[in-house]
Formats: structure tokens, sequence, C-alpha cells
């Protein structure tokens, strides 16, 4: 019964979590672009929203991109550049610990202000709520794992969890097996990861497909008028029409 569990788990449940992640994106910005949408709250509440939000989002962007490369990269990379096991272990227990704490209060920030801000938490829906908590329990999760990867300096169970995923995305079959027997907190901590793309278009987090990477190449500027004193003459945001 056990292997039955680790086989759906870390076998079955990749494929369906990358399944509903794709095509439910896709089926929802397709169908339902008016929910196409982070649902900012910033107007009901400002400052508490930019260090929660600045704090959050540069965590989550760091541990991403460490996971992306850590997990993805093959190993004969690291190898081939002199990187040993030891080493890529400390710099994952070091640089995404200090974007985990960061991430952590940021989301402890912006958990606190939907919570007991009775105008935001009027407005939240549900899943707004949920989907917070949800990456709360993911991100404790995964500090947890680094006292756990702290009693593996070697690198070996660092290994298992690379070789998983990219022979998940490469389709080897039996690759389950290579973390059937990893520490309840790294399974756990895979799963919740997992689920997370199960329920991301089902949630606000499908604005990260927007992200306005565009803008950094943008020739122009945007034009914003600054507010008049009250009783002056503002002017025109735009050129008055010839007469």
């Amino acid at each position: 019964m056990r292997d039955f569990i680790n086989h759906v788990v870390f076998g079955w449940y990749p494929y369906l979590c990358l399944t509903v992640f794709l095509v439910g994106s896709w089926l929802r910005f397709d169908r339902e672009q008016y929910t196409w949408r982070s649902g900012s709250s910033q107007l009901l509440r400002r400052r508490q929203l930019m260090w929660g939000s600045n704090l959050f989002h540069v965590g989550i962007l760091l541990i991403f991109a460490g996971h992306f490369v850590g997990l993805l990269t093959p190993i004969w990379v690291f190898d081939t550049l002199g990187i040993s096991h030891t080493f890529k272990q400390w710099m994952a227990i070091v640089i995404g610990g200090v974007a985990g704490v960061m991430c952590f209060v940021g989301l402890t920030l912006l958990i606190h202000r939907r919570l007991f801000d009775t105008r935001i938490r009027t407005t939240s829906s549900f899943g707004d709520i949920a989907v917070l908590f949800l990456l709360y329990a993911q991100l404790i999760l995964g500090l947890g794992s680094i006292f756990v990867s702290l009693q593996h300096l070697d690198g070996h169970e660092m290994v298992k969890l690379m070789t998983w995923a990219q022979g998940i995305l490469t389709l080897q079959p039996g690759v389950w097996t290579l973390v059937a027997d990893t520490h309840w907190i790294f399974k756990s901590h895979l799963f919740l990861g997992m689920t997370i793309f199960l329920v991301f278009p089902f949630t606000r987090l499908v604005h990260i497909w927007s992200a306005p990477v565009w803008y950094l190449g943008r020739r122009g500027y945007q034009v914003v008028r600054t507010r008049e004193a009250p009783g002056s003459r503002s002017r025109p945001a735009y050129p008055a029409p010839a007469e």
C-alpha cells in the first residue's frame, strides 16, 4: 500500500497537476478574461501592502528561480563547472533561507492585512484567502526542510529530488522510487507544491502569466497628470484639437 501511494503521488499526480495547470490556464484566458486579474486591494490599505507585497514578491521570485535552476539543471552541468554537491547544498540553504524569511515576513503581513482589515476581508473571496494559506503552508514546509538539509550536507538527498524532477519532465517511468524513502517534510513539500500547480488556474495566481516583462523594453513613457490645487485651472492631459 505504501508503494502504491508513493507511485500515485509522485508518479501520476505530477502529470495531472501539470496538465490542469497548462490546459486550465489556457481555457481560463480564452473564456474568462474578465476574471484574469490579481484583484489588488491597494486602494483600501496601501502602506502595509507595499511592505508585504514587495517582500513577498522579491522572496518568491528568488525561491522560484532557485527551485527552477536547482531542480531542472542537469547534474553534469554542475559537475562540469566544478560545483560540488555540498557547495550547491549550502547555496540552497543560505540563499533559499534568506529568500524564504523575506517571503515569510511579507506573506504574514499580507495575511494579517486581509484577515484583520474589515473592508479587505469583506471584498475577499474564499479563494483569495485559501491561496494565501496554501502558500503559507508551503513556505513553512520549505523553511522547515532547511533543518533537515543541514543533516545531509553531502547533497545526496538533493540529487534524488533533482533526478526525480528531471525524470518527471522527461517521462521516465519508475522515477517515483527516487523520492519514496526521502524525509516526510520533502515529500510534503513536493506534494503541496504540485497541488499549487493544480489549483493555479482557478485562483488569482493566473496573473503571474501576465507579468509585464515588456515594460522593460518600452521606449515611451506614461503621461500622468499631477493633482491640481482646488480652484486652479488644470492643463489638458492631451493636446487640444485645432479650432
